[in-house]
């Protein structure tokens, strides 16, 4: 399987201010490296604030990168020249978390689909109105709900109109930033049903950030698993799941509640809080809350190295990870 998308040491911080008027940098996404493979579900997860969403929003270059590469089909999208990369734009789409706040609540469901066409000048007027019913359709909804405001329209429903303007322009990638965290379980399951079918259909890719460990173990090939800024573990989905390395992928996994009402209470997974990223520790990020962690963990920073075949870890426990033994990312120039 080839690559498709290709990020290599890619970096995004943001500047801040503190109540004290004191300036800083927040390190959003800080060195990440990984590829993800052609019609692939690679999903991205991790704690709240960890910098997923910013991770996928500076792929797709609606963030400003502050270092580093992502490459699509081997061009790097920061070197191409304004045209070329609005024309690449059509083959990057993005599914956002809030459907109804995707969605402008002036402009009609079949407007919403067809903005795509327009600003890309696909077709003509009357092939634009046909490719907006053909989408409707796709995603499962009637031609009549062209015709609908987002406020007409049920949350499920606007999810559906997000992914088929997400299709509009026949991608083959697609950032799905937490598509089913707003929605009920039951319309959830449907949704994700629809993803898996339209990947299989159109041969589409996937970067799938999600927070549901549950929803992520039965529909992705492979997991990373984003801490502070940084991947912690990278591996496929059963693998990782069956034996998660990394000390923070276990405890996530040993968070996730069981459907069980009668299950004894257990004990917290994770103790203490998360450090800042505007002033993220030295060494490792997850050191102040390791069971296992080490004196080398509060002064080397681990490389994320393969522990084994296609699993991938950033953590000192691992021989892999030391500098005589551990094998890189690596990307061809």
């Amino acid at each position: 399987m080839s690559d498709l998308v290709a990020i290599e040491n890619l970096s995004t911080y943001f500047p801040v201010r503190g109540p004290t008027g004191r300036r800083g940098v927040l390190h959003a996404v800080d060195d990440v490296s990984f590829v993800i493979r052609r019609n692939e579900i690679l999903a991205l997860v991790g704690e709240s604030g960890c910098g997923k969403s910013t991770l996928g929003r500076t792929i797709l270059q609606l963030q400003q990168r502050t270092a580093g590469r992502v490459r699509f089909e081997g061009r790097d999208l920061a070197a191409l020249p304004r045209g070329e990369l609005r024309r690449l734009r059509r083959r990057m789409q993005i599914i956002f978390q809030n459907p109804h706040g995707s969605l402008d609540p002036r402009v009609s469901v079949g407007q919403a689909i067809r903005d795509p066409l327009d600003i890309h000048r696909v077709g003509t007027a009357s092939e634009r109105r046909a490719r907006v019913v053909e989408l409707l359709q796709l995603v499962g909804l009637h031609a009549d709900h062209a015709r609908r405001f987002p406020h007409q329209i049920s949350g499920g429903q606007a999810q559906r109109v997000a992914i088929a303007r997400a299709l509009a322009l026949n991608p083959d990638f697609i950032v799905a930033d937490e598509p089913v965290s707003s929605l009920d379980v039951s319309i959830q399951a449907q949704i994700l049903n629809l993803l898996a079918d339209l990947r299989v259909a159109l041969g589409l890719t996937y970067l799938f950030i999600a927070h549901n460990l549950a929803v992520v173990e039965h529909f992705s090939t492979r997991v990373a698993v984003m801490y502070l800024g940084r991947i912690a573990e990278l591996a496929p989905s059963g693998e990782l799941y069956a034996h998660p390395l990394h000390p923070y992928t276990q405890a996530l996994l040993a968070s996730a509640p069981v459907a069980d009402p009668q299950a004894p209470l257990r004990p917290p997974a994770l103790l203490g809080d998360v450090p800042s990223p505007v002033d993220p520790p030295p060494g490792c990020r997850f050191a102040s809350r390791c069971p296992k962690v080490m004196a080398v963990c509060r002064q080397a920073d681990p490389v994320l190295a393969e522990a084994g075949p296609e699993h991938w870890v950033a953590c000192h426990l691992y021989p892999q990870s030391s500098p005589e033994s551990m094998v890189r990312v690596s990307f061809s120039p």
